[in-house]
Parts: structure tokens; sequence; C-alpha cells
């Protein structure tokens, strides 16, 4: 790869390493395993750089992140452990009420369980809309749907969403 290409590379992919990293993260479930997958996805979006004909780079890259993850899940099967959320754990509560932090971090892993337990193509377009703010148009590039299809499922993941987290769920939201 010629130096101006790798920079082009870099300019172009490397700002979306964290939206990556989310996306990887919810389809994996394991920080480790995200961090490989996303690995292999930078080392494929590399690789096969000279192929990207401008647009919506991140959009391209979500696309790679996204197959590679399904790759991995299949090869590879799901540790069924719960790490530990330093985040949630830790006392970085000051100048709260005692239980506000501890309530807040409760509501915090209900809504990440819920969106756990939810099918993978409803997760993964919760996952780009909700928490990536990518557009419907983005996350059909992404997951190479149509718009309605996208649309749909969005909304099934919302209502799944909802009935799971049953009357907690305007406490969490």
């Amino acid at each position: 790869m010629e130096p101006s290409e790798l920079a082009r590379f870099e300019e172009t992919v490397l700002p979306h390493l964290d939206d990556a990293y989310t996306l990887a993260r919810h389809l994996v479930r394991d920080e480790h395993d995200a961090q490989d997958v996303v690995q292999d996805a930078y080392l494929r979006a590399l690789k096969y750089f000279r192929t990207f004909r401008g647009g919506d780079s991140r959009a391209w890259l979500l696309a790679i992140v996204r197959n590679r993850s399904h790759t991995w899940r299949s090869t590879r099967r799901a540790d069924a452990t719960t790490e530990f959320d330093e985040e949630l754990h830790s006392g970085d509560g000051a100048g709260e009420g005692a239980d506000a932090g501890l309530q807040r971090g409760e509501a915090r892993e209900t809504v990440r369980q819920a969106l756990a337990r939810l099918p993978a193509e409803f997760r993964e377009v919760i996952v780009l809309r909700e928490l990536e703010g990518l557009s419907y148009k983005e996350i059909a590039q992404v997951t190479g749907s149509p718009v309605g299809t996208v649309m749909s499922r969005l909304a099934r993941a919302r209502a799944r969403l909802l009935e799971a987290l049953g009357p907690r769920a305007p406490e969490a939201g």
C-alpha cells in the first residue's frame, strides 16, 4: 500500500474506531472478543480499502464490523458469563445521594440485559440507531437490508425492549 493511500485510510476510517467497537461489543457480547473483531475488521478494511469508492466511510466500516461479528459468533461459542462492569460498580457518585448512583447503575444494567436478550437482528438495529446515531439509510447500508425492513425491525426491537423492561421502562429510559 502506498503511503498516500495509507494516510487516506487513516484519515477516512480510523475516526470510526469507537463506533466500530461499540457495535462489535453489542454483537459479540464480550469486550475482548469485540476488540479482536474490530482488529480483524480494520485489517480487512485496510486490505480492501482500494475498493472503497468514497461515500459514507462509517457505514462501510460498520458493515465490515457487522459481518466480522457474525462470522466471529458463528465460529466461537458465546461465553455465558457476565463480566465485571467497572462503571456500574465504581463509587463515582460523588455529591449524589447514597442510592442515586446505585439506582442509575441498576437501571443501566436492566436496559443492558434487556438489550442483550433481543435477537441479533433487533439488537443490531437498536445499537446502530440509538447508540451510534445512524440514519435509517445508513443502517440499511450497514445491514444490507431495505430501509423499510430497517424501520420495521427497529419498531419491533423497540417494542420488545419496552416489553422486556416492563414497569421499569419509564424509569430506565
